[in-house]
């Protein structure tokens, strides 16, 4: 059973397959990293770690019983009981509810292990499967996202309000 586990130095080279594996999947629904992100991938995920260690963000792999990772699922710009949500699943699990149970994993973390409030995800109008996930896992639209934000994209921003933990 895959276990969301929040990110580590030893995840790096899995991460680094997954990334590499599911490139040109990516590709297809968000820009391309480009080569030079795969090239200083050392560098980009210490600081990363260093993120997490202030933290500024929190990330979390979906890591599968081999040790794969099948997921990446990240809250990021934490402040004030307020962060961004972020996800990207391998293209080998998708369309079989991974994406939607994992964001609802990490909503109950965000609330008890994070003492946030409220998270936030922007997604293009083109990308209908991430759309989906967010809806199914109790986000409602919450207004027009910059194009900017989106690598030039139309989207909406989502928003999902958390229980206050006591």
């Amino acid at each position: 059973m895959p276990d969301l586990q929040p990110l580590c130095a030893g995840h790096a080279p899995a991460v680094l397959a997954f990334e590499l594996a599911n490139r040109a999947y990516f590709a297809g629904s968000v820009p391309d990293r480009g080569d030079a992100w795969f090239d200083r991938f050392g560098d980009r995920y210490g600081a990363l770690l260093a993120e997490q260690d202030a933290g500024v963000c929190a990330f979390h792999v979906l890591v599968a019983e081999d040790g794969s990772v099948l997921g990446r699922f990240n809250l990021v710009d934490i402040e004030d009981g307020t962060a961004e949500l972020g996800y990207r699943v391998a293209q080998d699990v998708s369309g079989r509810g991974v994406a939607t149970a994992t964001v609802r994993d990490l909503c109950r973390l965000a609330a008890t292990r994070y003492g946030l409030r409220t998270l936030r995800a922007a997604t293009s109008h083109a990308n209908a499967a991430s759309r989906r996930v967010l809806l199914k896992a109790g986000f409602v639209p919450a207004g027009l996202a910059d194009p900017a934000h989106l690598s030039g994209e139309p989207g909406t921003w989502f928003q999902r309000d958390l229980p206050v933990q006591p």
